[in-house]
């Protein structure tokens, strides 16, 4: 089994992780099922969030009875310290496991939210205080934006960063690089790019030759995928030229219209969030999410349909996207 260290958690933990957000689609006994299935197989890190529906709660009731078999992550969008507070205790009685491993900052978009959460009154202290009372052991932050976790790798205040990294989504290797100099942990979210990379094997073979990954996280709603993604662990090898080359020919078909969630399109002069639009678009054409992401999509303040089609961002697209036109396709499926 390809066991790793969470930097400076100290958690000696199985390289594939259960990605928690699928299993909000499952009826209660299948999710129960599900989780016991990937402890049995060996897996130990478990990830979700406050936002991730009725995650949280399948989960506690997954683990219930085994939770010394589990490292487990989950995360909040809160970013004051009475709105941590409160979410803390909430992610407490859903996962009915007396304390939690880690603690994540989730999706910190800006660093306007960053330095929110870093303020006098911001959602860290709450983590500090939690952390100091016994109820999260470590405190981790997540975001799609690489400036903003160099900027944390460089601190001591986190235990983990979780970053997307696919064969698609590289941005982050230096950062990867930096953060194990510096016994940070690496949770990689996003390993099939949102379920575009349709050869599971070979993506997470990819991520494992990164030394400096600690765990990935893909998400998992049926007992194949489970057998399937712990199998890369316990028998991993590296991928030969004829694979490589697979994998770079579909990464290569991909990148033609495919959002990184890089940010470097915003601001949009509309105030549309562009990346979490092609998000939501992700999560209910690839995650069988649907209603999660058309009522996540239709909370937001601006949508795909509010773009002016002025341009802006497709100059600011590293990777020259057709942003006007993706948008068009999203506000044409969801609304």
């Amino acid at each position: 089994m390809d066991i790793r260290k969470l930097g400076r958690t100290g958690y000696n933990i199985v390289s594939i992780g259960f990605g928690g957000i699928p299993i909000q689609r499952l009826e209660e006994n299948q999710a129960i099922e599900l989780i016991q299935l990937a402890s049995k197989e060996g897996m130990n890190f478990i990830d979700t969030a406050r936002g991730y529906e009725e995650s949280e709660v399948l989960i506690g009731k997954g683990i219930k009875g085994q939770r010394e078999n589990w490292i487990i992550a989950t995360k909040s969008m809160a970013r004051d310290y009475e709105s941590m507070k409160k979410d803390i205790d909430i992610s407490l009685n859903n996962l009915d496991c007396g304390y939690i491993d880690l603690y994540q900052c989730h999706n910190v978009r800006s660093m306007e939210e960053y330095n929110k959460i870093m303020g006098p009154d911001g959602a860290y202290m709450a983590l500090l205080e939690a952390k100091e009372e016994g109820k999260i052991k470590h405190i981790g932050i997540s975001s799609h934006d690489v400036n903003i976790l160099n900027t944390v790798v460089e601190t001591d205040d986190f235990s983990t960063i979780q970053f997307p990294y696919n064969a698609v989504e590289k941005q982050g290797e230096e950062l990867f690089k930096r953060a194990y100099e510096r016994n940070i942990g690496v949770i990689v979210m996003k390993p099939l790019a949102g379920g575009a990379i349709s050869i599971a094997d070979l993506a997470l073979r990819y991520i494992l030759e990164n030394p400096h990954i600690s765990v990935i996280i893909p998400g998992m709603d049926n007992p194949n995928q489970v057998l399937e993604n712990i199998e890369v662990a316990k028998n991993f090898k590296p991928l030969n030229r004829e694979e490589k080359e697979r994998l770079s020919q579909l990464a290569h078909e991909l990148g033609t219209e495919f959002c990184r969630r890089c940010g470097y399109c915003l601001p949009c002069p509309e105030g549309v969030d562009i990346p979490t639009q092609f998000l939501m678009e992700g999560y209910y054409t690839r995650y069988d999410l649907e209603n999660w992401a058309m009522n996540r999509y239709n909370a937001l303040p601006k949508k795909a349909s509010d773009c002016i089609k002025c341009g802006k961002c497709e100059t600011k697209c590293p990777y020259n996207l057709p942003i006007r036109k993706m948008l068009d396709n999203v506000a044409s499926l969801l609304g």
